[in-house]
Parts: C-alpha cells; structure tokens; sequence
C-alpha cells in the first residue's frame, strides 16, 4: 500500500539512504540490512513533518534501477491515509475530533505515526470522511 523508494549511498564505511517521494526521509546504517531497517523509522519521522506543516503525504511512486522498497506498517498506511483524506476534505485535527464526538488529544494520537492506535479507531475516522479502509495481500 505505501512502500517508498529509497536509493542506498556509500560512504566512508557506511551507508545512508534518500527518497525521492519524501526527501526529508534519511536513514543510516553500518550495512545495507541494517540502513533500510532504519528506513522504516527515518521515513515515519519525515511523514510527521508533513503532518505537523499541514501538508498532504505524497503518495509512492514504483521504484527506479538501484532503488529498495521501504514497506510502511500497515497502521502508518493506514494513518497516512487517514492524513490525506483529511487534506483532501479540508478538514482541521479539531473538525475530526468533533465529528468523532472525541477529544484533540486522541485525533493527535490517531495522527502519531508511532503511537500504537487501534486499527478501529483508525477505520472509525476514516468512515467520518465517507471512506473505509482496504486490506490486501501481496506476496513478498
């Protein structure tokens, strides 16, 4: 659902990583294995940036010759999801945490990319903007 592209860099015994769809998103490593499990957490961290500047995440775009696929948990998927379609209807984190009858706090946890939210919670929202969440299975 939301796997980025990220480009391996050596350097000095090394290695640190770049994605084109979301440049603020870097990681490092000591090996290549080592860099692109750190991905995972260097591109949570930049997806907070967007959140935090009220812009919409973008999507991933298919990888490029010497590109790696970065797969995001499926509840970051599903709060990026949740982000976007927020952008999408113009909708504040205080206009879904009335339409959720809850409070900032827990609309600020359903947007945190590593608070551990129920995945129901997530859906519930997401059904406050006229969308369901999809699950599918793809081979690895």
């Amino acid at each position: 659902m939301y796997s980025y592209a990220v480009k391996v860099h050596a350097e000095a015994g090394s290695f640190w990583s770049s994605c084109r769809d979301i440049p603020e998103a870097h990681s490092a490593g000591d090996t290549v294995e080592e860099l692109l499990a750190n991905a995972v957490a260097g591109l949570e961290l930049a997806l907070t940036i967007y959140v935090d500047q009220g812009r919409p995440i973008p999507l991933p775009t298919l990888p490029v010759d010497g590109e790696h696929l970065v797969h995001l948990p499926t509840l970051v998927a599903a709060k990026v999801s949740l982000w976007n379609a927020m952008r999408e209807a113009g909708m504040r984190k205080a206009d879904l945490a009335r339409a959720l009858h809850s409070s900032q706090t827990k609309v600020d946890r359903l947007l945190d990319f590593e608070h551990s939210s129920k995945i129901e919670q997530v859906e519930a929202a997401l059904a406050a903007l006229g969308k369901r969440l999809s699950v599918s299975v793809e081979a690895a």
